[in-house]
């Protein structure tokens, strides 16, 4: 699409080479064949039984903390929480829980109306996948606690 690049120039070619987009994404496409084929592997029944066990011991550690609040017990959903702390904002638990290594989302998570549901406006939402471990969701627990003590 260039003809020629200098500092002070560029001239781009003739149409319709002009408008080629270039040197296709083939490291990505790749990386997605690699990806694919590691989740094979492991398998997605294991996979979704494994996020699962997760879910389940995060929801049962989570709920024994006094000062949480959990949003939503759908039987059969994803390996996802939602939850609030008491006399805490989302976005001052999300950034404390960053500080601490720990990745979650907070915030209204395009979920508005489900979350009004629940009468909030917000939550901190962690998600488990296969490539998490129960040692992480023990430092999440002790996370919470810590930030909800103050």
């Amino acid at each position: 699409m260039i003809k020629n690049v200098t500092f002070e120039e560029t001239t781009y070619n003739e149409a319709p080479a002009k408008f080629e987009a270039g040197t296709p994404n083939i490291a990505d496409a790749v990386g997605l064949g690699a990806a694919l084929d590691y989740v094979n592997r492991l398998g997605l029944v294991n996979t979704g039984k494994y996020e699962h066990e997760l879910l389940v011991y995060a929801t049962e550690q989570l709920s024994r903390i006094n000062g949480v609040r959990l949003l939503g017990s759908a039987r059969e959903k994803v390996s996802v929480i939602s939850m609030i702390l008491r006399d805490r904002k989302t976005e001052e638990v999300g950034r404390l829980l960053d500080q601490e290594g720990i990745a979650v989302r907070a915030g209204h998570h395009c979920a508005q109306p489900s979350l009004r549901r629940f009468g909030v406006e917000a939550s901190v939402r962690p998600s488990f996948a296969f490539y998490n471990t129960f040692d992480e969701i023990d430092r999440l627990v002790d996370a919470v606690k810590r930030i909800l003590i103050g």
